[in-house]
């Protein structure tokens, strides 16, 4: 290495490596390396789903459910037991703003869902309204946990896909 080298700081192949390196270890942590995200986030989510999806057979767990708290992604990895956790928050601060404006909309788009849902079941008394509540709610999140799912993986949307989503 020249002294000029020292000067001007890593070289091209120093870097490469760097990011060939961080990017194997978000595949390990399962972060998508080209998103800076990871798929455990969209499990709070189904967490909730999974809940609303036994109020109709078992109405009693509507208590469960009104449990499920809202956690932004930075929030739910430092809660976490995720190995990676650390890696996960740092993926994410540093992703690319546009994907992670996209992603924060898709995700508080399904925890104004959710609470909603919650609030309006703490009002009602009949089991067959709240059954009502969680099955559209169950049908409003889930495609956008999927559509979240596609933007960690790399797939772009638009809002033109959350609007068709909403308005099914």
């Amino acid at each position: 290495m020249s002294p000029a080298d020292d000067e001007c700081g890593p070289s091209d192949a120093q870097l490469a490596d760097d990011m060939a390196a961080r990017a194997q270890r978000l595949r390990d942590a399962n972060i998508n390396p080209r998103t800076g995200l990871a798929t455990d986030y969209l499990n709070h989510f189904n967490e909730a789903i999974m809940l609303l999806e036994m109020i109709p057979d078992i109405p009693e767990c509507f208590e469960d459910f009104l449990g499920w708290q809202p956690m932004s992604y930075r929030e739910h990895f430092a809660a976490s037991n995720f190995k990676a956790r650390d890696l996960a928050i740092s993926a994410y601060d540093s992703s690319d703003p546009a994907v992670r404006a996209e992603f924060d909309n898709i995700t508080a788009t399904m925890t104004s869902i959710l609470t909603t849902v919650g609030d309006a079941m703490r009002r009602v008394r009949h089991d067959d309204t709240r059954t009502i509540l969680a099955e559209q709610a169950a049908g409003w999140v889930k495609p956008l946990v999927t559509l979240a799912g596609s933007m960690i993986n790399g797939s772009s949307s638009d809002a033109d896909d959350i609007d068709q989503i909403m308005n099914r």
